[in-house]
């Protein structure tokens, strides 16, 4: 069962996108989205890192409450400084962040809080992966936000992760 299902969460999960996005339930459209399911996971099974073992659940949702609302306040932030202040004003700057984080899954999932977080893009992960390089859109204290980054996210991955 493993070998024809290698990840049945993302089997389910695209199973179920292949219903919503075309919107039937026609028996063409569930044996394609059955076959595609199975094909696709295992096709990508080799791009998976390592499986994904979740330590401490209640902290995943402690992470995604943090995150939602840092979503939202930093959205609302950069908006706001970019409609009310000029571009060569903003106090931005690269910011290298100290990772004790070594999990690749929890690496990939500190990458896409990263990147939904409005003024901050992760531009590159030394090759060690021992040091993230952030591009920030308004660093007012670099040591206090390396802190807040440390604490908010890498901590509660590692929690989840290692």
């Amino acid at each position: 069962m493993k070998r024809l299902l290698p990840s049945p969460v993302l089997s389910a999960a695209l199973f179920l996108l292949w219903l919503l996005l075309n919107q039937s339930a026609s028996p063409g459209t569930l044996l394609l989205g059955a076959i595609l399911a199975v094909v696709i996971p295992s096709l990508t099974a080799s791009l998976r890192p390592t499986p994904v073992r979740i330590r401490r659940p209640a902290v995943v949702l402690r992470l995604v409450a943090t995150v939602a609302a840092d979503v939202l306040r930093a959205g609302l932030s950069t908006g706001w400084a970019l409609l009310t202040r000029r571009a060569r004003s903003l106090p931005s700057a690269f910011v290298r962040v100290p990772l004790e984080l070594s999990d690749p899954n929890g690496l990939a999932v500190l990458a896409v809080i990263t990147c939904l977080t409005s003024g901050t893009a992760w531009a590159e992960l030394s090759l060690d992966r021992k040091v993230l390089l952030l591009h920030v859109l308004q660093v007012d204290d670099e040591a206090a936000l390396i802190t807040e980054f440390k604490q908010r996210y890498e901590r509660p991955l590692m929690e989840i992760f290692e």
